[in-house]
């Protein structure tokens, strides 16, 4: 949602602004944190000078954005409930500055715990090596699992698949902002089925699967129902239509002692924990819980 060309705003008509902005995200029942780090993204202010209030005195400030295009952007996060994220075109992700659009889901932090449990699991499987070869990302959306995964494999190759075009231009951009273009391959297409070709070779598959269930969609936060891409959060009748999906046709395309790894929704841990084992494909199942003490992570192993 950025322009392409920095706008100069004088520093008192920011300080109006942003005092303008505070008080009606309280009024909206928003945190007011978010002025000040829309701010630092979008004008290049840091905590210190918000703080002190600082910039007050500066005759010039850059912005990516028109005060006039903040000012609209940000009546449509108090009156459309549009994530600021989207306003600022970015969001922080482990150590990474992620573009995002509302072609993608936001990455959430409770996400980043995937790729600590996929550098640990690695290192504990019965097959050596597993850190190195092919890993894939699936629903790649922002690209953010897959940069997490080539920041941490580096001697693997990552690859991550969308069905979204605008999705995968997302993550493209990631890859290149960042400098992994070259150790991240995109496809466009439904989960595996672009990978035919390298069937049995995977040392692992990290996904974050659509898994609400249809009828709870709609009850989401409306930051979420309203700008996020349902195709990311729709799994179906019980939300679990991908998941069982991605446990019946992982074993095709895993090495033997190969990681299969997701995310899912609070209450669904003992269902996929036994699909997992009513397969046959699959050993040393485990659940994991994300930092709240939710069971959020399913893990298992491809049978040696």
């Amino acid at each position: 949602m950025m322009s392409q060309q920095p706008k100069v705003v004088c520093g008192i008509e920011l300080w109006q602004w942003r005092n303008e902005a505070i008080q009606s995200a309280i009024a909206h029942d928003i945190l007011p944190l978010e002025v000040d780090w829309l701010l630092q993204e979008i004008a290049g202010l840091d905590r210190l000078a918000l703080r002190l209030e600082s910039f007050k005195a500066w005759t010039q400030i850059k912005m990516h954005l028109s005060l006039d295009e903040l000012e609209h952007l940000w009546q449509r996060r108090l009156h459309d409930r549009l994530p600021v994220q989207y306003i600022a075109g970015v969001t922080p992700w482990r150590l990474f500055k992620l573009a995002v659009s509302n072609a993608v889901l936001i990455p959430r932090p409770e996400t980043e715990s995937l790729i600590d449990l996929a550098v640990v699991a690695a290192k504990k499987s019965r097959k050596e090596g597993l850190e190195q070869g092919h890993w894939v990302d699936l629903g790649t959306g922002s690209g953010a699992i897959a940069l997490g995964l080539a920041d941490i494999f580096i001697n693997a190759t990552i690859h991550a698949v969308d069905l979204s075009p605008e999705a995968l231009a997302v993550a493209q951009t990631n890859a290149n902002n960042l400098g992994f273009t070259e150790r991240i391959k995109l496809y466009q297409g439904s989960w595996w089925e672009p990978l035919k070709s390298l069937k049995g070779q995977f040392s692992g598959m990290v996904s974050n699967p659509p898994y609400i269930p249809t009828s709870t969609v709609l009850t989401l936060q409306p930051e979420v129902v309203q700008h996020e891409p349902h195709l990311a959060l729709d799994g179906g009748a019980d939300g679990l239509d991908y998941i069982r999906h991605l446990i019946d046709i992982s074993p095709q395309y895993l090495c033997p002692g190969g990681l299969w790894l997701i995310e899912m929704m609070a209450g669904q841990a003992n269902i996929v924990r036994e699909l997992l084992q009513n397969h046959g494909s699959y050993e040393n199942i485990q659940i994991h819980a994300d930092l709240a003490g939710i069971e959020r992570f399913a893990l298992a192993y491809k049978n040696v």
